[in-house]
Order: structure tokens, then sequence, then C-alpha cells
């Protein structure tokens, strides 16, 4: 006789079957769909039970069994508070915080669901043409606010953590041409002379706008060559090392200074740095391409990755490759090699000895010698999909 099949319990799932592993799933007094993993079958029926209890006395009994409602400006408030004590991003995140104060401060927290935030963002993306790198920076902020005010027991789940991650454009990356650096130099001379060291520092060492500005003149070394970023991006010291070029604007700089406290009298480039770019004609173009100009001519003059990213502070070699497709003549100039064999064996009349004279083998030895570099740098342009 076949086996009776086990009867269905309401609320509880196997999501494994056979792992014995039970969850249990229901709408708590907000009406908000709770989810707990608990284990056995019989542990799992017995939570349901009880938590259906809570709903219910929750609903009889509200003065003694409902929290008051937290309204995500709260959460927004708290966020900004710890964005303030521990990030770097702190300006950038009273940024982006207001549009989503705007639009769900006066909302209950525990109520706001991931289709709330989804739609919101597509909105965004749609009415302000908001990039996939914009509304990624705002899911993460979003995932912030939540996750801290769980960890304080405000809130009892994160619905930014079911936002799905837009696919960034990873596009060729914009730097800056001699002839547009030309342009822009006689722009700078003419309008705003004072500002050039500002221009010569940020392309001769491609330290982030944030790093430049708040540098302050017991950073820079001149008997060492080295300029100290004490605080990079990832929270950690780094030494950049500054040529003949960068040592000379420096210098002109602190004729006008007393040899302490800020390098820069500005807070940041952009009041005169944008008017600038606008004059020289040049499109498509921010203060932070200097470090990606930085970088790509530092690829060009045949500067290995490893190199490039040191200098750069990366933390993985990831993020540095991305500047290889700057430089796409000197990998070509690479893979070329590979034909070079070929070539000389096709002009040689062949050989009437099976023996090899030791020129020969050096020069072969030579030439193999470029392989591995040759399919590294092929490797790197198929990585980058060129």
């Amino acid at each position: 006789m076949a086996k009776r099949e086990e009867k269905k319990v309401r609320g509880i799932y196997e999501k494994e079957p056979g792992s014995d592993i039970w969850s249990i799933r229901y709408a708590d007094g907000t009406g908000s769909i709770r989810r707990e993993k608990v284990g056995p079958k019989s542990a799992a029926i017995q939570l349901y039970r009880k938590r259906k209890t809570e709903v219910l006395q929750g609903a009889k009994l509200p003065e003694n069994f409902r929290k008051k409602a937290v309204t995500f400006g709260v959460l927004a408030d708290d966020a900004l508070e710890y964005s303030k004590a521990h990030k770097r991003s702190y300006r950038m995140d009273q940024y982006r915080m207001k549009p989503l104060r705007d639009q769900f401060g006066a909302r209950e927290a525990d109520k706001i669901t991931p289709q709330d935030l989804e739609r919101w963002l597509a909105d965004c993306a749609d009415e302000n043409n908001w990039k996939p790198a914009t509304i990624n920076r705002s899911k993460a902020l979003l995932s912030l606010v939540f996750r801290l005010e769980m960890e304080n027991g405000k809130v009892g789940r994160n619905p930014a953590r079911l936002v799905k991650r837009r696919l960034e454009n990873n596009a060729p990356i914009r730097f800056l041409s001699h002839e547009e650096e030309s342009r822009l130099r006689e722009v700078i001379e003419r309008d705003c002379p004072e500002r050039l060291s500002e221009l010569e520092i940020a392309l001769n060492t491609g330290i982030r706008c944030g790093e430049q500005y708040g540098l302050t003149w017991e950073f820079v070394n001149f008997s060492t060559k080295v300029l100290t970023v004490a605080l990079s991006k990832n929270g950690e010291t780094r030494h950049v090392p500054m040529n003949t070029v960068t040592i000379a604007a420096f210098k002109r700089l602190g004729k006008n200074s007393e040899g302490h406290g800020s390098v820069f009298a500005n807070q940041g480039p952009r009041h005169w740095f944008e008017a600038a770019i606008e004059a020289a004609n040049i499109e498509d173009f921010t203060w932070h391409c200097l470090r990606h100009t930085f970088a790509s001519r530092l690829v060009m003059k045949g500067v290995d990755i490893r190199t490039v990213q040191e200098l750069m502070g990366h933390k993985t070699i990831q993020m540095t490759v991305r500047y290889a497709h700057l430089a796409p003549q000197h990998t070509l100039a690479a893979v070329e090699r590979l034909c070079e064999p070929v070539k000389a064996e096709a002009t040689q009349e062949a050989p009437t000895s099976t023996r090899t004279s030791t020129s020969d083998s050096e020069s072969v030895l030579e030439q193999l010698s470029a392989v591995p570099q040759a399919i590294a740098a092929q490797s790197v342009t198929s990585e980058l999909g060129l």
C-alpha cells in the first residue's frame, strides 16, 4: 500500500526537500511578510503558532504590543551622523540623501518595500537621467541606512538588500589628449595663471581631487621628493613620488605661503576649472579625468600595470587594468612582436646544416622572451573586450 503523503502545515516550508531545515512565513502586525529559518519541523510549527499569537495580541492590545513607528527620516539622520564620524564621503552622502528624504522621509521605515525602492530608482533613471552608477550609489546608501538601524533594533529588515544592482557602463575612460592639454593651458595662462600649478600637480601625481585639495605642507617633502596622502580613499596612508614638474609646481605655491597649513587656499577646482574647460572647447571632461590622464600616459610610456596600480593607490589590479585599453597602439606593438620570427625566417635561405650558430640561438631566445609579455598584453586586451 502506498505511503500516505504527509499533511502540509500552513505557514511552514522546507526550502531544500530532505534537508530537515524548516522555515516559517507569516504576516506581522503591519502586514509585512516575515520569514525565519528555524530547524526541525516540530520547532517550526511551534514558533509559527507563537508568532501568530503575538500578531493577534498586538492587534487586540496595540498599546502593549506595538512599537512606536519609526520614520525613514529618523533613520536618515542616524545614517548621516554615522557617515560624518566614519566616512570620507560624508558630503556626498548628504547630497545623495536629500532626494531619498524627500521621497521616503515621512514614511514608516518598516513599511517600505523593495518594490517601493525599485520603482523610485527606476523613475529617477527615467526622469532625471540617472546613470547606473548613480543608482548603485543611492542603493548603497539606502542599504547603509537600514543596516545601521537593524543593528540598533529600530527596524527588522533591510529592503534595499533585495534591490538589484545595475550593470555599470564600462565605456572607454576619458583622458586629456596633448592637443586638448595645449588648449587648456592657453586658457589657464590667459584667464587664471595662478591655477596652473594645481593642474600640473594633478597631471603628474594622479592623486584624487579631495586628496590634493586636502594637502597640508607637512606632507610635502622636498628632500625625499615624496608626497604623503595621509588618508586615501581606501582609508590607508600612501606615498606618491614627485617628479621635477611637480616639485616646481609646489615651490611656486610655497612662495606665497609660510610653509605650513593648507597648500591650497580654496576648497576645490570647480569654480575655475569648469570655466577653463568650456573656454578651451573640451567636451565631457571633469577634474577626475586628469587622474585618468595620469594613468593612461604611464601605460603609454611603457610603465607596467603593477607599478601603475601602486602609483594610483588602487586596492586591486582590476581597477588598474581598465586603463590598458587607453594605449591600444602599445598592446598592438606587443603582439606584433610574435610575427618577428616568421618574418626573419621568410628572408633567410634554408640552412645547409642541422647545427645552429650561437648568434642564431641568442636571437631566437630574445624573440621567445617577448612571448610571455605579448600573451599577457593580449589577455588584458581580451578581458576588456577589445
